[in-house]
């Protein structure tokens, strides 16, 4: 390693929230000194002439954002001017907003097929039918929060769920509850575009008509192979990230449809858990992936 890389310093980019509750951060922090990297966490919210010392900033556990996205939006779009921003503040603005599921319906990309309902827009009982009920959310969270599943049947409750987002001027997300994600939701991890790892986790809303902030996010996560098919699907989504398209770190949300084809639930670009306690040689491979960035910055 080069003086300079050695010299260079990295920060893994927290929160308030991130620093008391994320598994992996200590992980990360120690796997970078350990390969002779100067690396430390900082809260997104710090003073802002922090960032002009770092030679890279590394988004990871920023857990707060939501609730304060147009803040954060103006720190990545800030702290990009002045060191190197992974993921990229425009593809971080871009990811915010889970119409982006929208736009990668029109590049191709088979996803989870989705209705947004805009605050003073129209829509009505038969956009809250579907076989086997639906799922209304807002079209920016983290989480799974302020979502529920329906059962059919109670497309007024579902309304009135929809209603409640519209009210505070969020935009509200249908889609039909597809049942085959009782079999696991699936995780692919990529870093620097290449495919690391995966998990398998149990489903989020098993109780239909109940909205709970305070759920475990990713429940039952363990090591999963996933199929070709399921690797090609997420290969197609990453794809379909608008430009610049460079990403340090990308995670992407499958399911499977009634067919058995794996559809995209989320694609998560800003500070997604990678689940690297689950997988060492995952976070050998993030560890690369922040050098090579390093060495580039540092050339």
């Amino acid at each position: 390693m080069s003086a300079a890389m050695s010299a260079a310093r990295i920060a893994i980019v927290t929160s308030e929230t991130g620093a008391d509750e994320d598994p992996d951060l200590t992980l990360v922090l120690t796997a970078l000194r350990a390969a002779g990297l100067s690396a430390e966490a900082v809260a997104w919210d710090a003073d802002p002439k922090e960032w002009e010392g770092f030679d890279l900033a590394v988004i990871r556990s920023t857990w707060d954002y939501v609730g304060r996205l147009q803040e954060f939006l103006a720190w990545a779009d800030a702290t990009a001017r002045v060191t190197r921003l992974w993921n990229p503040a425009p593809l971080v603005r871009w990811n915010s907003d889970k119409r982006y599921l929208r736009e990668l319906a029109e590049r191709g990309v088979p996803v989870v097929p989705t209705r947004f309902v805009e605050p003073g827009g129209p829509y009505g009982e038969e956009d809250f039918d579907a076989p086997h009920g639906v799922v209304v959310k807002p079209a920016v969270s983290a989480g799974a929060r302020d979502t529920a599943r329906y059962e059919p049947g109670r497309q007024a409750d579902a309304m009135g769920h929809a209603r409640m987002l519209l009210d505070q001027g969020r935009t509200a997300m249908v889609q039909p509850y597809l049942r085959r994600v009782e079999e696991g939701e699936r995780a692919l991890v990529f870093f620097s575009g290449t495919f690391s790892h995966a998990i398998r986790k149990q489903p989020v809303l098993t109780e239909a008509g109940v909205t709970d902030n305070f759920r475990v996010p990713h429940p039952g996560a363990a090591p999963y192979e996933p199929s070709e098919a399921e690797i090609s699907t997420a290969r197609q989504a990453l794809a379909a990230v608008p430009p610049p398209g460079d990403l340090l770190f990308a995670r992407v949300d499958l399911a499977l449809d009634e067919s058995g084809r794996p559809v995209v639930m989320e694609l998560e670009l800003i500070e997604p858990n990678l689940f690297l306690r689950l997988d060492p040689q995952g976070l050998e491979r993030f560890v690369e992936a922040v050098a090579a960035e390093v060495r580039h910055a540092t050339a």
